[in-house]
């Protein structure tokens, strides 16, 4: 029995899909930018697109998540995200420790707590201490191998962390080739270790030190042949700390006057104004001396800094002769300050010859420049002492002007030989006082692996490369490896390890 339709049947319709499942996302995108934009109603630009306002906005929607993703910190977009993976082997794992120890200085038990807290490994302190050994004992490879003929000046000194540690480093590539602690540091004991340092190569054509009689004496004996100088440093220093104390004192006594002063005016007042006036007398003398012996002695100890003993000076005469008359200066005020004054004379005295040979090479080395151009000395000398005046000064450059029109083209030559010529000469050993901050950092490896810490170290510093440098040719490069002239595996590969790599 066939089945009864009630009512008229539906027309047949073809299907079709509605403007917003045909957009492509090219356009929503463009849609969701104009809907953010709001230059028309979003009603306007839904009538436009054949869209509802509903689609519109959730357009705006996936928009907006796009940008807040977009903009949100790294850390903060996706923590969990795994960014790469490392296969962690017992050889990694004594990298790292050796990274931990010389890189952030982390003590033994330091390195026992990351490792547990972080990486749910445990390792006792006793591991921690054989992985320093054995890393000490592949130093101790490594330095005895190094190639210490490319260094042509020393700088010597000696700093203290306990016993003294005797140290020595070129300071040109910042290369340390002698760091040793020893109970003593007489001239055998210095002499012991600059004969080793010869063997192995170290020919130096002449070294600067402070007045150290056990390090000179070392020296004399070891090598007879290679000058001494002076080092300014420790010079400059010494009159820095005298013209310090002396002004302190004149600002002691200028305290000392004001204050009689107003004892002064409570006494005037109760009619005893003769029980204080004696002191303020005295005080007035007093200050004023003071105040004559400090203006003193810092110009005199300007004119040391700036004329005698700077770079960039007159010549090795002339500042002979001035050094001669500050040092007389200074004899004739010692009476007012012996125990600050005496000291400090005495040592400029015994010291000037040594303090001066850089000032002798200087005059011989322009002199060499002058007769290379077929030049007169002194005009050498007036580009030599140019860098004197500022850069912004504008006699500077009325004088760079003025030599560029009489030597022409020469000029530039010259001033590239008279900066080499300045480049080259050392006056200080300050280099190796720097050493002793970050040694001071590893005092527990001191305690620990011994003395041999110092051999690692030793090592460490001069294969790490430096990260950045204000000269561009050290940047990126380990002191070795300026010494060298060439690029040389990492430290830890020198040590034997294999570093690891992120796959590309």
């Amino acid at each position: 029995m066939a089945t009864a339709i009630i009512g008229n049947p539906a027309p047949s319709v073809e299907s079709r899909s509605s403007a917003a499942a045909q957009m492509d996302p090219g356009r929503r995108c463009e849609l969701a930018v104009e809907a953010m934009a709001r230059a028309q109603p979003l009603s306007a630009l839904a009538r436009e697109n054949n869209v509802s306002r509903k689609f519109v906005y959730s357009q705006i929607h996936r928009a907006q998540q796009a940008l807040d993703s977009a903009f949100l910190p790294e850390e903060q977009a996706d923590e969990d995200k795994v960014l790469f993976r490392i296969p962690v082997t017992m050889r990694w794992l004594r990298q790292l420790v050796l990274c931990l120890i010389l890189h952030c200085h982390a003590p033994y038990r330091g390195v026992v707590d990351l490792l547990r807290d972080v990486a749910d490994y445990k390792i006792s302190v006793g591991t921690v201490h054989n992985i320093v050994t054995i890393a000490v004992n592949t130093a101790d490879l490594v330095n005895a191998q190094e190639d210490l003929s490319r260094i042509r000046v020393g700088a010597h000194d000696e700093i203290f962390q306990g016993d003294p540690v005797l140290v020595g480093a070129d300071p040109f590539s910042t290369y340390c080739y002698l760091l040793a602690q020893e109970p003593s540091r007489d001239a055998t004991t210095w002499g012991v270790h600059l004969l080793e340092l010869s063997e192995r190569g170290l020919s130096l054509e002449y070294t600067v030190a402070d007045a150290g009689k056990g390090l000179r004496a070392g020296q004399a004996e070891a090598w007879p042949t290679v000058p001494c100088r002076g080092d300014v440093f420790h010079a400059e220093r010494d009159i820095t700390q005298m013209t310090t104390y002396l002004d302190n004192r004149a600002y002691g006594c200028i305290g000392v006057r004001e204050q009689l002063e107003r004892k002064m005016e409570r006494a005037k007042k109760k009619g005893n104004g003769q029980s204080v006036s004696k002191k303020l007398a005295n005080a007035r003398q007093a200050e004023a001396t003071a105040l004559q012996l400090a203006d003193d002695l810092r110009l005199l100890a300007q004119w040391m800094r700036e004329d005698v003993l700077s770079l960039i000076g007159p010549d090795a005469q002339t500042r002979q002769e001035l050094f001669d008359f500050i040092v007389e200066e200074l004899k004739v005020r010692e009476h007012l300050a012996p125990h600050r004054i005496r000291p400090v004379r005495v040592a400029l005295e015994k010291q000037r010859d040594g303090l001066l040979a850089f000032a002798q090479d200087l005059d011989r080395q322009l002199t060499a420049i002058a007769h290379k151009h077929g030049l007169a000395p002194e005009i050498v000398r007036e580009v030599f002492e140019l860098d004197r005046l500022g850069r912004f000064d504008p006699l500077h450059w009325q004088k760079d002007t003025a030599l560029w029109k009489r030597l022409g083209t020469l000029y530039r030559s010259i001033r590239h030989e008279v900066e080499q010529v300045l480049e080259n000469t050392v006056r200080a050993s300050s280099m190796v006082e720097n050493l002793n901050s970050p040694l001071r950092s590893y005092f527990f490896l001191r305690r620990q692996v011994g003395p041999g810490y110092l051999s690692l170290l030793r090592f460490f510093l001069n294969h790490r490369r430096f990260p950045r440098s204000r000269k561009r040719d050290r940047a990126r490069k380990s002191p070795a490896e300026i010494l060298q002239g060439g690029v040389l595996p990492h430290w830890l590969e020198q040590l034997g390890f294999t570093r690891f790599r992120r796959a590309a």
